[in-house]
């Protein structure tokens, strides 16, 4: 079986330097994320994280891609702007 995941631009590029940072593949990384998730999968609150996350991820970045805490128009940027976040990796 293969279970593939489809990532946006934002989401994909932190995970990517996450994984040139270690010398390793973004699939290492996502396996070792799905690994740390499956050890605590039976817990509540985990399972209640795995159902909002999917209700939010229609509409909502995480708040580690690329984009999260962006710098908004009233701080006099563009709220697009193209660098990474500073809460990226």
């Amino acid at each position: 079986m293969n279970i593939k995941l489809h990532l946006d631009e934002a989401e994909s590029a932190p995970v990517v330097r996450l994984a040139q940072l270690l010398d390793v593949t973004p699939e290492d990384v996502l396996y070792t994320a799905l690994n740390r998730l499956m050890m605590h999968a039976r817990e509540n609150d985990i399972q209640g994280e795995i159902v909002q996350t999917r209700l939010a991820r229609s509409n909502n970045l995480p708040l580690w891609a690329d984009t999260a805490g962006s710098v908004h128009n009233y701080e006099g940027q563009d709220p697009c702007e193209p660098g990474k976040s500073k809460y990226s990796v």
